[in-house]
């Protein structure tokens, strides 16, 4: 009998000790996401996020980041879920409208904005009731006539009282965007006027360009139309000497589509005649060139898309810009070296034809010494000759 029930302890000592092994798993998902409450001014309509980490990740694909939702159980607070380590954020609402960098401690804070330039940032609730749960969800673009006037949206079945949908709004492109549940299925797009609508659109859960006739027929793509179709470019740098393991970062403006994932983006190879080069897509017209780990970096350097580029950098905000292929000159202090290091070789060299240019005139004057005393010798034994030959003669 106590063999058996120290047998039984045995085995639920280990199943406890599996259930909190797996219990620390479990919480770690959970914080793996945290919810961003903003309370923004009256007047500040459908705010976004756009929140990053102290490396430069990014939490969304590009400017102006996730749309807000309404809670509809708070009156004038708006929320979005974020990855737990983007603890940077701005929030905008239209062109000109955002405040500052905000930073925020880790877990679940609450924003309250006066205005652009002042924010106040809470980790504790300043809303009422649970916090709604986190909903992955993908994006929709859509494309209407000009009479289907405040379009919505809705997904799956549509219940009664729920055909005013979900409002669709306008993008700085031209089309009409939303975020639809992955576990939609299907969408229907809604009008103001009366038989405005589609059929329910069978999508799946991907990013989706979605074109409306007048009639309510559709079509659509998961390939962006906007997208622009450019080959790939070469962008060749110089950098001062001390930038090591320069690196490139490049993305589209203003939409902020980046080419990289992470910062400080990718390293150069070394390339012909002195240049370090790196192939990126053709479409991007922003560039930063960093180094030292991304810790000294350019400024935004503007570039024509579609076009291979040459850039001198000789300091953060000094640099030169070419599209056609250049010889490398030393710019800034490196230039100033190169002089100071010229002069100096100059200063040994005259150092040392100095002494050689002393000994010869030495050697010159003793020539010069010997041959006048020669020519003395010289007249002398003449005169001497003449002298005695009239003597002679006498």
């Amino acid at each position: 009998m106590a063999k058996r029930f120290k047998k039984a302890m045995t085995v639920l000592f280990a199943f406890t000790m599996m259930l909190f092994a797996f219990m620390p798993m479990h919480v770690k998902a959970e914080e793996e996401r945290c919810v961003v409450y903003v309370n923004p001014p009256k007047d500040w309509s459908d705010p976004f996020l756009w929140a990053w980490d102290e490396e430069g990740n990014n939490a969304f694909a590009s400017w102006p980041g996730g749309e807000m939702e309404i809670d509809s159980a708070n009156e004038g607070w708006y929320y979005i879920w974020i990855p737990s380590w983007a603890d940077h954020m701005i929030v905008s609402a239209g062109e000109g409208v955002q405040t500052g960098e905000l930073i925020k401690e880790d877990g679940n804070v609450w924003v309250t904005i006066a205005d652009m330039e002042n924010a106040e940032l809470s980790n504790e609730a300043l809303t009422e009731g649970e916090i709604p749960a986190y909903v992955e969800k993908f994006k929709i673009h859509v494309s209407l006539p000009e009479s289907w006037e405040s379009p919505a949206f809705t997904w799956g079945e549509p219940k009664d009282g729920e055909d005013a949908g979900k409002a669709l709004r306008m993008g700085e492109d031209g089309w009409y965007t939303g975020n639809v549940p992955v576990a939609a299925g299907s969408i229907m797009i809604i009008g103001s006027a009366e038989g405005q609508k589609t059929e329910a659109i069978a999508i799946d859960p991907a990013e989706v360009w979605i074109t409306v006739a007048e009639d309510g027929s559709f079509d659509f793509t998961y390939n962006d139309p906007n997208a622009i179709e450019a080959p790939d470019i070469s962008v060749s740098v110089s950098v001062p000497k001390d930038w090591e393991t320069p690196c490139l970062w490049a993305w589209s403006a203003p939409d902020g589509t980046n080419v990289f994932t992470s910062w400080p983006g990718e390293a150069f190879a070394e390339g012909e005649d002195g240049w370090l080069t790196l192939q990126v897509p053709g479409w991007i017209n922003s560039i930063i060139i960093n180094a030292n780990e991304g810790n000294v970096q350019t400024t935004d350097i503007s570039v024509e898309t579609g076009k291979d580029v040459w850039i001198v950098v000789s300091g953060p905000e000094e640099y030169e810009v070419s599209y056609e292929a250049v010889q490398i000159q030393e710019t800034g202090e490196e230039a100033k070296e190169t002089v100071a290091q010229e002069e100096a070789e100059g200063a040994d060299e005259a150092a040392t034809e100095a002494p050689m240019q002393a000994e010869e005139e030495v050697k010159s004057g003793t020539n010069a010494g010997v041959i006048a005393v020669i020519v003395i010798i010289c007249i002398i034994i003449v005169g001497l000759a003449v002298f005695f030959a009239k003597k002679k003669k006498k």
